[in-house]
């Protein structure tokens, strides 16, 4: 849904002046030790960044959009530094990163700032500088605790390397910690998703990502499937293992609060929850996407492209498209259903509950007589059904 026009040259006006501020922002650090065999994210191939290269950018890109009235200066409620992988960047990243945004930006006792990492780039130093920054929740891409899995994947850390790193953290201070756990692996891997399972209820981790693996054009896993090389799970292993991780966790107390994502009461992730509710964000870095009713745009996905942008004085917008009446619906209904809020059945047609009915004959949904909620079965089906809501409301 992020498919659009006009061209940059055409990017709307900027929001008029009391329109709500931006109140959330991600940032887009790039840099990746190695591309996982999986990944098509917008990363760039480096051991060891220079940290200092990726602030000048952001700040410069920062400034250009304070000009543009893109950005004003509202104490944020939540900050995301996603990537690649951000904990490459060193220990006193983060702090710069604080300068940068400026103390009237970051001076909300509530703020979220979450920093993702992997386990094998957390260190001691690294947690007790991210803690000083002001860093208080970190995204652990973990994948899984399985020694043969990893080594399919590319991940750089053994099977103990995700345990110390949520010890490390956890020595630091970090009690907000989530890790990204894969499912639906090729069968001859052998992977127990029990065990990983188990591994996270072990250690009492208090936020869960669920993510079905696919293989996305452009990567080397996508090349493997096409040539034969490679065989994804079957639609009903991926199932099974999706409905598996959603009784088990459930059943241990998590939350099943977003298609996928789990947790402890009270942890849910309040950056996600932005993308979800309609809120405008603002994307900082390459690749970053950024909203303001009705406008959303994105930048400029190569690394040494987007910084040639910003040092210029050029905003990095690569495109960006203005949403309508028709794709504003659609996304109201996939953004309520991804949810366990739902969408209010007040707000249903007589045409749209009845078809509400036949999902609940189905399964598809959870008895609510005020929210229309889909079950762990209704979210495998999550895009299917929200474009036959849409259908019934048009019709």
């Amino acid at each position: 849904m992020t498919d659009g026009h006009p061209s940059p040259e055409g990017v709307p006006p900027p929001p008029p002046s009391g329109e709500e501020p931006v109140r959330s922002v991600y940032i887009h650090a790039p840099f990746c030790a190695r591309r996982c065999f999986y990944c098509d994210f917008a990363v760039t191939v480096d051991r060891a960044p220079d940290p200092v290269p990726w602030l000048h950018s952001i700040e410069a890109e920062l400034r250009l959009l304070e000009e543009d009235g893109w950005v004003a200066g509202a104490p944020l409620d939540t900050l995301y530094v996603g990537g690649g992988t951000p904990s490459l960047l060193g220990t006193e990243a983060m702090a710069g990163l604080a300068r940068i945004l400026g103390p009237h930006r970051l001076e909300s006792p509530g703020l979220e700032w979450t920093v993702e990492a992997n386990p094998e780039s957390v260190t001691p130093e690294l947690a007790a500088g991210w803690r000083r920054a002001g860093v208080n929740r970190v995204s652990l891409g973990v994948q899984s605790f399985q020694e043969p899995v990893l080594r399919w994947m590319g991940r750089l850390h053994g099977a103990a390397g995700a345990v110390g790193a949520v010890d490390t953290l956890r020595k630091a201070g970090f009690e907000n910690i989530s890790v990204d756990l894969i499912f639906g692996l090729p069968a001859h891997l052998g992977r127990s998703w029990r065990e990983d399972l188990e591994r996270v209820q072990a250690l009492e981790l208090p936020h869960v990502s669920l993510y079905g693996l696919t293989a996305e054009e452009g990567t080397p896993l996508y090349r493997a499937v096409g040539t034969g090389r490679e065989t994804l799970a079957d639609p009903d292993r991926y199932r099974e293992e999706y409905l598996e991780a959603a009784e088990r966790l459930g059943s241990a107390g998590y939350l099943h609060y977003e298609v996928s994502n789990l947790c402890r009461p009270g942890m849910e992730a309040r950056h996600n929850a932005v993308y979800w509710s309609g809120d405008p964000w603002m994307g900082l870095g390459n690749s970053a996407h950024a909203f303001r009713s009705p406008v959303r745009r994105w930048n400029l996905r190569d690394w040494a492209e987007y910084r040639g942008a910003v040092l210029s004085g050029q905003l990095p917008v690569a495109d960006s498209e203005v949403i309508g009446p028709e794709e504003a619906r659609l996304e109201r209904i996939w953004l309520g259903l991804r949810t366990s809020r739902g969408l209010p059945r007040s707000s249903l047609s007589g045409a749209e509950r009845a078809v509400a009915r036949r999902w609940e004959e189905e399964g598809w949904t959870l008895a609510d007589p005020e929210f229309l909620r889909l079950s762990a079965e209704g979210w495998l089906l999550l895009d299917r059904l929200a474009v036959e809501l849409d259908g019934v409301a048009i019709s």
